[in-house]
């Protein structure tokens, strides 16, 4: 059951004047693939995948959480599109065609898809799908804050881009609880003799870089995957 409370969950959004274009842009985290509407299908599929009532209550909380985003995104489209001469709505060809308020489009145009939604059934595996899903959102949001025209939209993009951050460390205290923060395996079945082996693939004569994802006592080095021995 849900309910739905007209206040948005962050203060109302305030801006200084319409900007269609800029509004075209924030189409990206409305229907794009980093988008909120991605994030919060995402994360409520996934958690009908998960035995632990922990961390199934904390992927609806956060799923429910990102469909408020979505709510949010959606008033600032609208707030830069409406109330626009005929002039000012065609800086963005997609809003004169389409009209005022937010779509089911990236800032491209292109349709939202189920495409976008990365699950699998696992928690582990999705947990880690979510903290790379977080990490794009924050990306996109970075850009849309470089090019914010006035200081609410702004102020309300650096409240979204925290969120972002905030579920990210929710997801690797999920993991971490699972003892699964660092680990690699979190399968069935066991992995054969290779598992710890580096090849040296991109060569170029020079010295190779050397470090932890490829150094002992983790990973054995094969310098040289041509001559080395089977």
């Amino acid at each position: 059951m849900f309910f739905h409370k007209k206040e948005l969950i962050k203060k109302d959004v305030k801006i200084e004047a319409p900007n269609p274009l800029f509004a075209q842009l924030l189409l990206e985290q409305f229907g794009g693939a980093t988008g909120e509407l991605t994030a919060a299908l995402q994360y409520w599929v996934q958690s009908f995948h998960v035995e632990n009532p922990g961390i199934r209550d904390m992927l609806q909380d956060i799923a429910i959480e990102e469909f408020s985003h979505l709510e949010m995104v959606g008033k600032l489209i609208e707030a830069h599109t409406k109330n626009t001469d005929q002039t000012d709505a065609f800086k963005s060809t997609l809003f004169a065609m389409r009209g005022i308020g937010p779509h089911f489009l990236d800032s491209q145009g292109s349709a939202w898809t189920a495409a976008y939604i990365n699950e699998g059934g696992d928690v582990v595996r999705d947990l880690r799908a979510n903290i790379a899903a977080e990490g794009g959102a924050r990306q996109t949001y970075e850009q849309l804050i470089k090019y914010a025209p006035d200081a609410g939209t702004k102020e309300m993009l650096v409240h979204l881009l925290t969120r972002e951050i905030s579920h990210t460390q929710m997801f690797m205290k999920a993991l971490e609880s699972l003892g699964k923060l660092t680990d690699p395996f979190f399968g069935n079945v066991q992995p054969d003799q290779t598992v710890d082996i580096y090849y040296n693939l991109s060569t170029n004569g020079a010295q190779d870089e050397r470090g932890p994802w490829n150094s002992e006592p983790d990973f054995r080095y094969i310098a040289d995957p041509l001559n080395a021995k089977a």
